[in-house]
């Protein structure tokens, strides 16, 4: 199993509505290292679903249910999408400034490319966020 980051802007798809819907297409990237990473999704990783913009912060947990497959949103087929379903909200929302003070955090891809709406995160990194956001 794989562990990932994606960036959401909650005022366009936020947490609560991956709650509502359960299930969607993760749609819209077109960086296309952002893309190869979405590529490399396999059904059952997990994901860190991070509001980007406002809240700036990873807010809950989703997984893969669907591998990647050409965007329905365009025809170019360069452009990929995965399907994902919400698991869980995290009890405490771990902000991006928490997490760039935090030892353990410090080599995620989210600290040094911050840019990057898709991105791998290490199992040990995966597991420090978890804990810290089910901590109650």
């Amino acid at each position: 199993m794989k562990y990932w980051l994606v960036k959401s802007e909650p005022h366009k798809y936020s947490w609560d509505d991956l709650q509502k819907d359960g299930e969607t297409y993760w749609d819209g990237v077109r960086n296309y290292q952002a893309r190869n990473n979405l590529r490399a999704m396999q059904v059952g990783d997990l994901v860190l679903y991070y509001h980007s913009n406002e809240g700036l912060a990873v807010v809950g947990v989703a997984r893969v249910t669907k591998e990647a497959y050409q965007d329905p949103t365009t025809a170019d087929d360069r452009w990929s999408v995965v399907d994902i379903e919400a698991v869980e909200t995290l009890a405490v929302p771990i902000t991006l400034s928490e997490m760039k003070q935090d030892k353990k955090l410090q080599d995620m891809v989210l600290i040094k490319q911050s840019r990057l709406s898709v991105m791998p995160v290490m199992k040990k990194e995966f597991d420090h966020i978890i804990k810290k956001g089910r901590a109650t």
